[in-house]
């Protein structure tokens, strides 16, 4: 486990942390977080996890929004999280297009071993969780913990036997508040746990 001062959870904004729209969130009020992923932020938050997001906005990239519209997209989130408690200290984010072929979108794992470096860090200290083989892929191809939450892309997978396609290492977990559950379970001293 990271030591305490070093644990940070880098989690995918659209199907993990936030409804998985079907085009682009292209206004702020569009941005709305999944059912009880605020509270379990903040639980992890309250437990001394910070946090932060690591998002792929080929939007940017492809010319459907601007900058403006997507720094007001996370000053919407950055408000709704708080009232429950919640904070992200940062937005990491790829502005380009899948075309571009780019080292920092995911499944790429430049954005996280960015994210590393800015914290000072190694990459094995980050704990990563997506809704997507993408996201996985990433986390894994930088060296960190990596997780797979069942909503957003992977909620098909629900009820069903593990994706074959998942390496043992990833956790699965229903959603986000199921994987602060973990977090904080593995987080308590021996003896604590009910």
């Amino acid at each position: 486990m990271p030591a305490r001062d070093a644990r940070l959870l880098v989690i995918d904004r659209d199907g993990t942390l936030s409804r998985d729209p079907e085009d682009f969130v292209r206004d702020p009020q569009d941005w709305q977080p999944l059912p009880g992923a605020p509270e379990a932020l903040a639980r992890l938050n309250e437990a001394g996890w910070r946090i932060v997001v690591a998002t792929n906005q080929p939007g940017l990239g492809r010319g459907v929004f601007d900058l403006a519209t997507l720094n007001a997209v996370h000053a919407q989130m950055h408000r709704l999280l708080a009232q429950a408690g919640a904070r992200v200290e940062a937005v990491f984010f790829c502005p380009h297009a899948p075309d571009e072929e780019c080292d920092c979108r995911k499944p790429a794992p430049g954005m996280l071993r960015d994210i590393a470096r800015r914290r000072g860090l190694a990459p094995t200290q980050l704990v990563m969780v997506g809704d997507s083989l993408r996201d996985v892929q990433a986390g894994l191809a930088a060296g960190c913990e990596t997780h797979l939450v069942l909503t957003g892309q992977s909620v098909h997978w629900r009820g069903a036997p593990r994706p074959p396609e998942l390496p043992p290492s990833v956790a699965v977990h229903d959603d986000l508040a199921a994987l602060a559950d973990a977090l904080l379970s593995r987080d308590e001293p021996e003896g604590v746990r009910p």
